[in-house]
């Protein structure tokens, strides 16, 4: 696994070193062939300070969100998206497939719940083998 590691870091920083930012590279490891590529990764964090509402409202809030994440998979840049299963202050993650870390964070801040002060964002740019399935 170190050896995988070190040579996957390896590929990233010689596409990196000539000033270029790809979003998709060749990737060998023995006799197979990955196509990796850069996502951008959300993390769905509690605001702390958060605006006190009535519940009304929060569902209000909650429901645009989902029916925002649920326009967003339908357009495709909206790969994966969902809670975690504790009451922690990271709340979710989201998983954009889009050209830049500016179109997710452009997609992201439009959310409803992020615009009423609920949830704040930190997205990370992330790679993956193209065509990863969670099983």
């Amino acid at each position: 696994m170190k050896k995988l590691t070190f040579l996957f870091c390896l590929c990233l920083m010689s596409q990196f070193s000539f000033g270029q930012t790809p979003r998709e590279f060749e990737y060998q490891d023995g006799d197979t062939t990955y196509i990796m590529k850069q996502y951008f990764m959300g993390f769905l964090m509690r605001v702390p300070d958060k605006p006190e509402l009535d519940s009304l409202k929060v569902a209000e809030i909650q429901q645009a969100h989902l029916d925002y994440m649920s326009e967003n998979a339908k357009t495709g840049s909206l790969l994966i998206a969902g809670p975690f299963g504790d009451d922690g202050d990271m709340r979710g993650i989201v998983i954009y497939d889009v050209a830049t870390k500016a179109e997710a964070d452009s997609i992201i801040s439009n959310d409803p719940a992020v615009k009423a002060g609920r949830l704040a964002i930190d997205v990370k740019p992330w790679w993956a083998a193209k065509g990863s399935v969670l099983k």
